[in-house]
């Protein structure tokens, strides 16, 4: 005969007035967790009580019931209640539906608090989704959602953003086949066969970090910070139908732009607008490209222009800034920082300020009839129009027994150019690469060992010209050279600064921070130079000597050559080899720096164009031995992205980049501990 199973009983559920209610010690939460009791009672005013209280009767000293009731579980419930009752929202005597335990029972108070707080179970993020998805199609807004559970908007943007996922992915993740930050990185794009094959890519390897994720919905886009759409304008590219991919999960600054093509041909468009009007100035020929390549005008003579002298009331305007300035800087003077509003202030004077003292120069009408102007982008995404160059065969014919002022100054100083990271630098698209099966530490190609050394000999300048003490010492060591070892030159005096060019760099070179200085003090002398060669001695002998060695040190630096070059035969190699050793004596001389210099490797100028053997060798000699093993599996492309994130801050260089007795400028200190983590952390560190 079969055993009955036995049936249980509930207890039993009732309304008992609030004020028969009172908090039970029992209750096993004490730390604060989830929706503060306002946020709660603001719930509650809203919608109502939706789960009942778990009370228990309250006895007296003989196990009487004394027609009170203590709350061991809802006691968050309990109190929102009673801060409801203290605004008057609610009456003391209002019905709270309770589900009463029997006075008596075996199961413990403190049992029946712990069990509501630990069985319950999170809501699925996909659940939470969901449910705001249906809410938006039954007509409330994100706001309206948002308020109703105490969170800001943004989060209903981002559960809602994963609408844009498909359906098969979040399907993955709903059965746990996927992370949420892995399927809150799909969110960026709308194209679910691409989120298809991503996912197909990403599952069959060991790296499926977020970025690799985003990184690879994101390669054919350009960034919102790119120079381009900075040039033309966000509004601009939407306005022509250009779309932007956004993550609302993650910092992007701006987007992506989905349309590089549209974008493009709207900075070319506005390129050649400005061009138009720049022609316009009676120039003879205007060029126009996205950059040019650096070293672009060293072939051309240079015509000089006239600062446009301010106007009276432009001069007013700028004593009246500078007076400003100078009260403010007063005002503060002992104080360890300006108010924001003041500070705020004074950045407005200083663009101002800025903004009048640097001249625009008007050139000479029959100058520009045999002279021309480059239009192109700056590195911060500004027009750049460089005016006044000229083409050889435009110079005017000099008498026989004239001066020929192109043999000064000008031809010894570089009239540089800036190009970029971009279409149309020459060089990002020449990039020689190393076969993906290779093995083995190869020797480094020619034209990257050509790169290397053009961004030392640009560093080593900046250094060389910064330090007139090692720039005169070098002077004299090649004029006694000169004299001693070699035949002297049949002038007044055989020496000159023949000015070494760069054609061959990688696209970051113009943008850096030697460049930059470079330029900035080539311009600063060329501002201060006389007119013509006679007020040129004249002007150089009344300099003091401070002014005279750093002339000497920025002039030199032009003749800095530490390039390599391919040998074709056994005395151009001893040449280049006698010409890198000196270019090393003068670079420790200098304690040059690259790290400093602001080169960083990355895939397009260094770890790209390596085989996979020397890209392991980088990072080992950085971050160490383990570092390496956990990106060995990786392919070519995924091991030099993971590379350059691991070598970043690690202030690493390639041997053709460093300058003896600064060997130990990598800063092994820092290197992170990956002892509890996969191969794909250390591939995202």
């Amino acid at each position: 005969m079969a055993t009955a199973i036995p049936k249980i009983t509930l207890s039993s559920s009732r309304d008992i007035p609030f004020n028969r209610l009172v908090l039970s010690q029992s209750n096993v939460r004490r730390v604060k967790s989830g929706l503060s009791i306002e946020e709660l009672a603001r719930d509650i005013e809203r919608r109502g009580l939706l789960q009942s209280l778990n009370v228990r009767p309250v006895l007296d000293g003989e196990g009487a019931e004394t027609g009170t009731y203590e709350v061991p579980a809802g006691g968050r419930r309990f109190r929102a209640l009673e801060l409801l009752v203290k605004q008057k929202k609610l009456a003391k005597t209002a019905p709270v539906p309770c589900v009463v335990r029997e006075a008596g029972s075996a199961i413990l108070a403190e049992d029946d608090s712990l069990a509501e707080n630990v069985q319950r179970v999170a809501l699925h993020p996909l659940d939470q989704f969901r449910a705001f998805r249906d809410m938006l199609e039954k007509g409330m807004s994100e706001e309206e959602i948002a308020a109703a559970f105490f969170v800001v908007p943004a989060v209903v943007k981002q559960r809602l953003r994963l609408m844009t996922v498909s359906d098969k992915l979040l399907e993955i993740y709903e059965q746990d086949g996927m992370k949420l930050d892995q399927l809150m990185a799909f969110s960026i794009s709308d194209d679910h066969t691409r989120q298809e094959q991503v996912w197909e890519i990403v599952s069959q390897s060991h790296n499926r970090e977020p970025y690799v994720i985003r990184r690879m919905l994101t390669e054919k886009t350009v960034r919102a910070s790119d120079r381009r759409v900075r040039f033309v304008g966000l509004d601009v590219y939407l306005a022509a139908g250009g779309a932007v991919m956004r993550d609302l999960f993650e910092a992007d600054d701006g987007g992506w732009l989905q349309d590089p093509t549209l974008l493009d041909r709207l900075v070319m468009e506005k390129l050649q607008e400005a061009a138009e009007q720049v022609r316009a100035e009676g120039w003879k020929w205007v060029e126009t490209a996205l950059s040019f390549p650096w070293g672009h005008t060293r072939h051309f003579a240079e015509i000089d222009g006239v600062p446009v002298v301010l106007s009276e009331e432009e001069a007013a305007r700028l004593t009246a800034l500078h007076s400003e300035k100078e009260a403010i800087e007063a005002e503060y003077a002992q104080a360890d920082e300006f108010p924001e509003d003041v500070d705020s202030r004074l950045g407005e004077i200083e663009k101002a300020i800025e903004a009048l003292e640097e001249r625009p120069v008007s050139f000479d009408p029959v100058d520009m009839q045999r002279a021309g102007v480059f239009v192109s982008l700056d590195t911060d995404g500004t027009l750049l129009v460089e005016r006044g160059f000229v083409l050889p065969e435009d110079m005017p014919v000099e008498p026989e027994d004239g001066h020929d002022e192109s043999e000064g100054y000008d031809d010894t100083v570089v009239h540089q150019g800036r190009g970029d990271d971009v279409e149309g630098s020459g060089t990002a698209d020449t990039f020689d690469t190393e076969p993906e099966e290779e093995d083995g530490l190869k020797p480094l190609s020619d034209r990257l060992l050509t790169e290397l050394t053009a961004w030392r000999t640009l560093a080593l300048r900046d250094a060389f010209a910064s330090n007139p003490h090692v720039a005169l010492t070098e002077f004299l060591h090649t004029q006694v050279r000169d004299i001693y070892w070699q035949t002297p030159g049949v002038d007044c005096l055989e020496a000159y600064v023949r000015e070494i060019s760069l054609p061959v760099h990688s696209p970051d070179m113009p943008g850096s921070l030697p460049a930059h200085a470079l330029r900035q003090r080539n311009e600063g002398w060329k501002h201060d130079l006389p007119e013509n060669e006679d007020a040129l001695w004249r002007w150089i002998d009344g300099l003091d000597d401070t002014s005279r060695l750093a002339l000497l040190a920025h002039c030199l630096s032009f003749g800095i050559n530490a390039l390599h070059e391919s040998s074709h035969g056994p005395s151009l190699a001893r040449s280049v080899r006698e010409r890198l050793a000196r270019a090393d004596r003068l670079a420790t001389a200098l304690t040059l720096d690259l790290v400093e210099a602001g080169w960083r490797p990355t895939v397009e100028n260094y770890l790209g164009r390596v085989t996979k053997a020397r890209i392991l060798e980088a990072v080992r000699e950085a971050r160490g031995s383990e570092a390496a093993e956990r990106i060995a599996h990786l392919k070519k492309n995924d091991m030099a992205q993971a590379a350059e994130r691991l070598l970043e801050s690690a202030g690493w260089l390639p041997e053709a980049l460093r300058t003896k007795g600064l060997s130990a400028q990598m800063k092994t200190d820092e290197v992170p501990d990956y002892s509890a983590d996969g191969p794909a952390a250390v591939a995202a560190e």
